[in-house]
């Protein structure tokens, strides 16, 4: 998968299906409940939130994944920027993390080098 169309449609079909959380302090309560199944933080969060937000989806063991920029996000859920979106249906989860791991193969998805890795390949094309 070149381009990340097939993400940001999932993502807006989930918001329509009110199954997908916003918010950085909502995302962190839905992983503590055991609610959200997989989290998507934006490429372009800060240092601070992609953290805090590393941190709690390790320890309650929910998938994490640095997809798209804000903007992006917000705009494939028809709102404002987005910086962490969850989602809480397994149907959608289980499509969506099949997308992003064929998109992001071959890239390390972790806080810091998603993003550099990224950068760094497609400025080699």
């Amino acid at each position: 998968m070149k381009h990340p169309k097939e993400v940001f449609q999932l993502l807006g079909m989930a918001a329509r299906a009110r199954k997908l959380i916003t918010g950085e302090e909502l995302v962190i309560k839905e992983v503590r409940a055991g609610n959200a199944r997989i989290v998507i933080v934006s490429e372009d969060a800060s240092k601070n939130t992609l953290k805090k937000i590393n941190d709690k989806c390790d320890f309650y063991n929910v998938e994490k994944h640095v997809f798209g920029s804000r903007d992006a996000l917000g705009h494939a859920i028809g709102k404002e920027s987005r910086v962490v979106l969850a989602l809480t249906d397994t149907g959608f989860a289980g499509k969506l993390s099949g997308l992003l791991n064929e998109y992001n193969r071959g890239w390390a998805n972790d806080e810091d080098t998603c993003t550099r890795i990224r950068e760094k390949s497609e400025s080699d094309e």
